[in-house]
């Protein structure tokens, strides 16, 4: 569940922005009686829907990165540490790197590499 919390929280949040202005717009005057309601319901059950297949997306591509790796296949993860030329770096189990916990770790980078950020090249 920390995972979820971790992978979503930013889309939680602005699911929970939508529902407020849902709120708001369905408690207006010219909206019928009980808008809000239906309204806070289809919204709530469609960001759940999107956000649950969201992080099984991501979930998924996490598991396929890890198997990727352990059968020393190249890894793409994004770099944000430079922007200017190199926006990523491939990544092996041949080339010094590790895998502790979701993140890949190298004694030639100073930062981790979070495996939900990265692709099977």
């Amino acid at each position: 569940m920390k995972n979820f919390f971790f992978l979503e929280g930013a889309y939680l949040i602005l699911g929970g922005i939508i529902l407020l202005i849902t709120l708001f717009v369905g408690t207006r005057p010219f909206m019928s009686k009980g808008a809000a309601k239906r309204g806070l319901l289809w919204v709530s059950l469609v960001l759940a829907v999107f956000i649950g297949a969201h992080y099984k997306m991501t979930i998924n591509r996490m598991e396929a990165v890890k198997a990727a790796f352990e059968k020393d296949q190249p890894i793409i993860c994004e770099s944000r540490m430079l922007r200017k030329v190199a926006q990523s770096v491939n990544i092996q189990k041949s080339k010094e790197w590790s895998l502790e916990g979701d993140n890949f770790v190298s004694p030639n980078y100073s930062r981790p590499f979070f495996s939900a950020r990265c692709i099977v090249e």
